[in-house]
Parts: C-alpha cells; structure tokens; sequence
C-alpha cells in the first residue's frame, strides 16, 4: 500500500444548481472544506510523501478564487447577468451544475496538472518527486454530506 498524506483547505462558496428540482435550484452557500490526498510508493529523501507547504503553494491559488464566489452552469439563464455584476466573482461550470461531486472532479483535474507542472519544473525549494500523484479530492458540503472523486 502507497504512502498518503493529505491536506484540508477551507473556503466560503456559494453555489445554485440549475437542474435542481428544489431549494438547491437557488443560490445558496456552504463552508466548504476540500481536502487533497497525495499518495507515493516510496518517500523522497526528507522521508515524506511531500512537504504539506508544497500542496499548499501549488493549490492555495486557485482555491481562493473560488472563496466568497458563487459557482453556476453557463447555461443559467441568469449567468450572464450574474457575471455582468459579480465579475471575477462567478465561477463558470460549462453546462454543467456545480455539484459537489463536479467540483471535486474538477479540483482534481487542476491539481494533477499543477502537480505535473511541478514535477517538470521543481521550484527551488518544496521539491515534488515523479513519484507523487493525486489520489482523490473529497469537497464537504455540509457537516454531514461530502462528495469525493478518485480516479
């Protein structure tokens, strides 16, 4: 069995699900924590999977833009009004609702990427070995009801 380490991240984010057939169809926020978990074969030679302050420098970013930010599917009849007044505050979803499960999907894809840049790339300091990858993205919603993507 491989290594893991994993890393929580807290954010404040709102969302309205189009296709929702109740309250959800409105916009509606959650105190969202989206934890990361990496996992390696073998440690590097610091004996660690990698150093936490790595997963924090390579998604901490990306995270705050969804921060006190509504998500919603392009094809929203109100998305273009909400982005005309929200602006950099509106996270598009293309044609899709910004479920929980479309997030943690979503947030995976972009931190196997930036992991992968890393990788090819090492910064001077926080070093990230080919070894490491992403092995699955969990975004709670609530305090009783997650949604978790692994390949």
């Amino acid at each position: 069995m491989p290594y893991r380490i994993g890393k929580t991240f807290e954010i404040e984010s709102g969302h309205l699900l189009s296709k929702h057939p109740e309250k959800c169809r409105f916009p509606h926020g959650h105190s969202r924590k989206v934890e990361v978990v990496l996992e390696a074969d073998a440690l590097d030679s610091n004996d660690m999977v990698c150093d936490f302050k790595a997963i924090k420098r390579l998604l901490a970013d990306f995270l705050d833009r969804w921060d006190h930010a509504l998500a919603i599917n392009t094809a929203d009849p109100h998305f273009a009004s909400l982005t005309q007044t929200y602006g950099e505050r509106v996270i598009p979803f293309r044609d899709t609702d910004p479920t929980s499960e479309v997030m943690a999907k979503t947030i995976f894809d972009e931190f196997t990427a930036r992991l992968a840049a890393a990788v090819a790339s090492p910064p001077a300091t926080y070093a990230i070995h080919a070894h490491v990858r992403v092995a699955s993205v969990r975004v709670t919603e609530t305090s009783s009801s997650w949604a978790e993507y692994a390949p």
